[in-house]
């Protein structure tokens, strides 16, 4: 493997917090009700899945995770033409986005660095992340 990195979202754990508490809240002060139950379990389910983003590196393949992987894509390197660190503007938000000015999507959990790939295919690609340096490094010497 040549490179390894997971990034938590600081700001997903503190709004699981937050929820966590106001769920604690519902369930103290409202009847049991399976739909209420049902719907608390579900949005928490959704909103793990947005913990943490890992990319991994390997020989054929850059590859990102979510969470505890329901939401993952991975990028043939052999694929991938150009790679630079950059900044994302704050409105690209965070999560999976398709941005469409210019056209690409963005997978972040956290910040607002990245390193946007771009493809032989003409799409573009920003992968969020706390070590970008590294991670374009990574990359670049994957593709050589």
């Amino acid at each position: 493997m040549l490179y390894n990195h997971t990034q938590v979202g600081r700001l997903m754990v503190t709004i699981l917090f937050i929820i966590a508490v106001y769920f604690g809240f519902i369930l103290k002060t409202v009847e049991s009700d399976r739909s209420i139950i049902t719907v608390l379990i579900l949005v928490s389910f959704i909103l793990l899945s947005f913990v943490s983003l890992n990319v991994t590196i390997d020989e054929k393949h850059l590859r990102i995770k979510f969470g505890y992987g329901i939401f993952r894509k991975h990028f043939a390197l052999s694929e991938i033409i150009s790679v630079k660190s950059v900044k994302n503007h704050w409105y690209y938000g965070w999560g999976i986005r398709a941005w469409f000015w210019p056209y690409m999507r963005i997978f972040n959990v956290s910040g607002f660095d990245a390193v946007e790939i771009r493809m032989k295919d003409s799409k573009i690609y920003r992968i969020g992340t706390d070590e970008s340096q590294k991670l374009e490094l990574a990359i670049t010497e994957a593709i050589k």
